[in-house]
């Protein structure tokens, strides 16, 4: 089989201050916010660190009804999902489907920085929230 996951495009974490948890990764390792957006549609704000070729994301719920909000409510502040990048998001998930995968998105979507993106479910990846991440053009 084809490898369809190219490498780790961001690992997620949600908190309950997004400017408190830039200023952390500030002042213990010199990073700094490559990308910062708000995505209405997922309910979260987002900074982007870059660390090599990948990103750490800041998440940090902009409603109470967002999927973050709700994990946040459940779990507290930490790891909330794993991003990796492939070349074509539509293959990739088709892929989790035949494979018996369950999906939360059943077609990829716009996601920040223009690219295009879709989410395994947990329950079928181990525990594990899998985004798969098309980078645009």
């Amino acid at each position: 089989m084809e490898q369809l996951l190219t490498e780790i495009d961001h690992v997620a974490i949600a908190v309950h201050d997004l400017d408190a948890a830039i200023s952390w990764y500030e002042r213990a390792f010199g990073a700094t916010v490559e990308h910062r957006e708000t995505v209405e549609s997922d309910g979260v704000a987002e900074a982007l660190l870059r660390v090599a070729d990948s990103y750490i994301q800041l998440l940090m719920p902009t409603r109470e009804d967002s999927p973050v909000a709700k994990y946040l409510e459940r779990k507290g502040e930490g790891l909330h999902h794993v991003g990796y990048r492939v070349d074509d998001c539509a293959k990739a998930l088709e892929s989790v489907k035949a494979a018996g995968g369950r999906v939360i998105d059943e077609a990829p979507r716009p996601g920040s920085r223009g690219t295009m993106v879709a989410f395994v479910h947990p329950k079928t990846s181990f525990g594990t929230l899998i985004e798969l991440v098309q980078e645009p053009g």
